[in-house]
């Protein structure tokens, strides 16, 4: 153990601190918790186990003064995948059912749009079709059912859709399928200073509608992919239109570059589930001092989905064949989580 501890802290910059508190993890003793709820439990959706020690451990060695690893709280910066990693991405994004049901919409309003065959798949509700277009089409589809609108509009149709858009399978709205764990994590990060940020291959604007009212998070600490958007004055009044062109991807390595971009500071712990998190957590993880990835792997059919590798959507693969070398803690759904949604449910409308 102890040459295993010399060797992570060799190569992620982990300091005896940090490892003396781990190490505590590795003999069974318990860690006291670095919140304000200290007398009870600030994670309680998370097992006893050494992923919940690891992360009550970073926690208190960033935020505790007179710690040889603490870090002043301006940069106590977590970034936050989202699909996958917040809520449920199978079987398909939320983002994407909901430019399905938006070219159902306007293959309604203008029958014409049928004639293209991407929108009429997605009219259909045939994502592998979708799908089958690769990336380029699921972005031409995006830019279709997005853009050519201003960005209330674009926000108040968003809205709209979220209060009664339900899953397909597991009979919820899509807004009572965020993960309880992650939202307790986030607020115990933001309850010591933190500022918890969602990085999305989803669309910026998209989630924005939501992010506060689910996790938390206010608009501005949203970055994702997004449509060009210029500036223009209709009818005497000022307004933000919404292209029908993709202007940002914020994944795979694009997601570093909008963390970069957005705040101009790296992160000291980033949260991710699928290889579109790789880069994310490789930056996040590569600074100097405590930092902290970790990767949640959907092992849980019973309670969610189980995939990786194969998967269509959040495929996990080289960041999980990684993991170990580079000390990303790997989180198991099933054995990790003594629940995965809040307890509350928001059953589909009848």
């Amino acid at each position: 153990m102890g040459s295993l501890f010399l060797r992570l802290r060799g190569t992620l910059g982990i300091t005896a601190s940090f490892l003396a508190v781990l190490s505590l993890v590795a003999m069974g003793r318990p860690i006291a918790a670095a919140s304000p709820q200290a007398a009870g439990d600030p994670l309680p959706s998370w097992r006893e186990g050494p992923v919940k020690q690891r992360l009550l451990a970073f926690v208190a060695a960033v935020s505790t003064k007179g710690s040889p690893d603490y870090v002043p709280v301006p940069e106590r910066l977590a970034v936050f995948d989202n699909d996958g990693t917040l809520w449920s991405e199978q079987p398909m994004y939320v983002q994407l059912a909901f430019a399905l049901d938006r070219a159902r919409t306007l293959v309604a309003q203008q029958p014409e749009l049928a004639g293209n065959p991407l929108i009429a798949a997605a009219a259909a509700g045939d994502a592998r079709a979708v799908m089958a277009q690769g990336t380029r089409g699921v972005l031409d589809l995006v830019a279709l059912t997005h853009g050519g609108m201003d960005t209330e509009t674009f926000a108040r149709i968003v809205r709209d859709w979220f209060r009664s858009a339900c899953h397909p399978s597991l009979h919820r709205l899509f807004t009572s399928l965020t993960f309880a764990p992650m939202a307790e994590l986030m607020e115990l990060l933001r309850s010591r200073g933190f500022r918890t940020v969602i990085v999305t291959g989803g669309g910026t604007d998209f989630l924005r509608v939501v992010a506060a009212e689910l996790y938390g998070v206010p608009p501005e600490q949203v970055i994702g992919s997004t449509l060009r958007t210029t500036y223009a004055v209709q009818g005497g009044v000022p307004v933000l239109l919404r292209r029908p062109e993709v202007a940002f991807i914020d994944d795979g390595p694009g997601k570093p570059v909008g963390i970069h971009t957005a705040l101009g500071r790296r992160p000291i712990a980033a949260f991710g589930n699928s290889d579109g998190d790789f880069e994310m957590l490789e930056w996040t993880t590569a600074g100097p001092g405590a930092r902290l990835g970790l990767i949640l792997h959907h092992d849980d059919s019973e309670r969610e989905f189980a995939y990786d590798r194969k998967s269509p959507f959040g495929r996990l693969d080289r960041a999980l064949a990684a993991a170990p070398q580079r000390g990303w803690t790997v989180v198991s759904m099933r054995n990790d989580w003594t629940r995965v949604y809040p307890l509350s449910a928001n059953p589909c409308p009848r």
